[in-house]
């Protein structure tokens, strides 16, 4: 499977963090049972644990800022497709903090899921 895989990255970022600063309990489509979130350290597996983590972070409005989407592809057989991000990130009208964020997509008929995803603030 040929993917132009900087193409699926913005596109998957951009929908990501749109549905995640306007509702968060919205995500769970996008991981499976054996996805994993490590979230500042902290692992949760299984789209229902994650979206739990998500849905219970301390905040109530958010904003992803995004500088830079990087992406390669994760395997030699193509598909997979590993996606760094870089940015600020907006709660609560606080003071932006800088973040990286981290996903492995792995296609799913037409569409991709996370099955990596790791979050940290660079604060």
């Amino acid at each position: 499977m040929s993917v132009d895989f900087n193409t699926l990255a913005k596109q998957f970022c951009e929908f990501y963090y749109q549905t995640f600063d306007t509702d968060r309990s919205q995500l769970g489509n996008l991981y499976r049972d054996h996805s994993m979130l490590t979230f500042t350290g902290t692992q949760h597996q299984g789209a229902q644990a994650i979206v739990e983590k998500l849905v219970g972070l301390p905040f109530g409005q958010v904003r992803h800022k995004i500088s830079d989407i990087d992406a390669q592809p994760a395997s030699a057989q193509g598909g997979d497709v590993i996606v760094l991000v870089t940015g600020e990130l907006c709660v609560d009208g606080d003071n932006p903090l800088p973040y990286a964020q981290v996903f492995h997509l792995i296609p799913d008929g037409s569409s991709y899921y996370v099955f990596n995803d790791i979050f940290r603030l660079n604060a």
